[in-house]
């Protein structure tokens, strides 16, 4: 079935049909496009799915329909700004834009994938791993936005797609907030129907900053670690977020409590103002490797045609292993907070002692010990795909959460697997994506493999996520069911 694209008429048509029923007028829009469905309507546009029939393959795209009159100049001016900022890979591109009967209009890529709302309601709350994966993700994308002095304005887990071809993280619905007449700027409430939740403060008398987004992908988080409504997590009466009481469970640093305490600040000027604050108190969770991934407004100018663009963000042009001296890094202690609970009568005390005092090497041996004895394999001193599907998920998430507490969230299974899926990591080894992997969390260098004695034990000039537990993973056979491992981490919801 097909909508037509007048704003007072809604009524579907049979497919590939020329005129509107109820109108008689045109379902093509300049002769092109052909509308299938509309996705949503807000206060200031209409967002269709709609087919390009000039093209032989006549892909899918998203035709916005803008409510608020232009200028022509101005719009013109901005719409061009959002195809700049559509050669960055996880912003949808903006193909055209044009006016008929004085409605303008903006031709934009189509995302297929799923959104992290509906992750959220299909696999249950992020784990921190998960969160910390995200926030860099996408603070290194607003960085990018920011850097053309553009706002989203309408950050939200409704509008973040992960694609499904490569699994990245898209942000999309540029072009609601972003195309508004300057002149109403400062009297036009922006927030968009249904985003309250997730806007800060300022934005309900229509003074937006760049710290606005940073609120809004902050609330994100905390809905993600939470399933609960956002409105829910804020006490009114105390004028306080209270979200960890709502985690269940749900393991999270104090490093990471503070970094998202910073992001919701309800007072602009206690927020972070900027990406690269918010970065500087993620470290040492940053990696070298992952900063050079970071796009900047220069970089994606300068070298659009290329699919591979290493930056360091401005102010970030050291590599990890020689951070700033005064820097505070995590402090160790023995705690009883992580429950030790073991299906097989398994002993992680030795274990939790070793984290706590920061003895990573003997932590991992230590890891590799466990594990052995939970599947009864000490003699053959490696798992079995056999021994990885049954391995109990109360041992998993004992030893996974130990990982996690002391590195301050830097190691651990549930870190891994969120690096090795996102590569399109399967059950199945594949050792292309296994060695892309070895490259992500540094156990290669170079294009060449590290010896165990060569890979870094020490939190403080690791610089790489999820470097950490090794010894499971770099045994001669156990590689080839380490797939297993990461789903088998998945399942037991970790």
């Amino acid at each position: 079935m097909s909508n037509f694209f007048n704003s007072k008429c809604l009524s579907p048509n049979p497919n590939h049909s020329e005129f509107c029923y109820n109108w008689g007028n045109k379902l093509f829009l300049v002769e092109r496009y052909w509308i299938k469905s509309l996705i949503r309507e807000g206060n200031f546009c209409r967002t269709f799915l709609a087919v390009d029939e000039f093209q032989k393959s006549q892909p899918l795209c998203v035709i916005k329909q803008f409510i608020l009159p232009y200028q022509k100049n101005e719009f013109a001016q901005e719409a061009e700004k959002l195809k700049l900022l559509g050669r960055h890979p996880q912003i949808p591109k903006t193909y055209t834009y044009f006016t008929v009967d004085s409605r303008q209009y903006l031709v934009q890529e189509f995302i297929q994938g799923k959104t992290l709302k509906q992750e959220l309601n299909n696999y249950g709350v992020f784990n921190e791993a998960q969160i910390r994966e995200l926030l860099i993700d996408l603070l290194s994308l607003l960085q990018f936005v920011h850097s053309y002095d553009v706002i989203h304005q309408d950050i939200k887990p409704e509008n973040i797609i992960r694609r499904e071809t490569d699994k990245k993280l898209v942000l999309v619905d540029f072009g609601v907030s972003n195309i508004i007449p300057k002149v109403q700027r400062n009297t036009v409430t922006l927030t968009i129907t249904g985003s309250a939740e997730y806007s800060a403060s300022e934005k309900s008398i229509g003074k937006s900053h760049l710290a606005s987004d940073l609120y809004s992908l902050g609330v994100v988080c905390l809905h993600l670690l939470t399933n609960i409504r956002p409105l829910n997590l804020y006490d009114v009466m105390e004028m306080e977020w209270v979200w960890r009481d709502s985690l269940n469970g749900n393991f999270v640093s104090d490093k990471l409590g503070k970094v998202l305490d910073g992001l919701v600040e309800p007072k602009l000027r206690k927020r972070y103002q900027n990406v690269q604050s918010v970065f500087d108190d993620l470290q040492p969770d940053i990696s070298t490797v992952q900063k050079k991934s970071l796009l900047t407004k220069k970089s994606v100018s300068t070298n659009v045609n290329s699919s591979h663009i290493y930056t360091f963000p401005p102010q970030s042009q050291t590599s990890f292993s020689h951070t700033k001296k005064n820097q505070r890094l995590p402090q160790y202690s023995a705690s009883n907070d992580v429950p030790l609970v073991s299906a097989r009568e398994i002993n992680y005390e030795n274990l939790r002692e070793l984290l706590a005092t920061g003895k990573w090497k003997e932590a991992d041996e230590e890891t590799i010990k466990c594990m052995l004895k939970v599947t009864k394999r000490e003699k053959e001193l490696w798992l079995r795909v056999k021994d990885i599907n049954n391995f109990p998920c109360e041992d998993l998430l004992s030893i996974d959460k130990l990982w996690l507490k002391y590195s301050d969230g830097q190691f651990g299974f549930s870190v891994q697997t969120q690096i090795y899926q996102s590569l399109g990591g399967t059950r199945k080894y594949d050792s292309k994506i296994w060695e892309a992997f070895a490259d992500q969390v540094g156990w290669r260098r170079k294009g060449r493999w590290l010896g165990y004695s060569q890979l870094s034990f020490n939190l403080k000039i690791c610089g790489y996520i999820g470097h950490l537990p090794a010894a499971v993973a770099l045994n001669k056979w156990s590689r080839f069911g380490i797939g297993y491992l990461f789903y088998h981490t998945n399942i037991c919801r970790l």
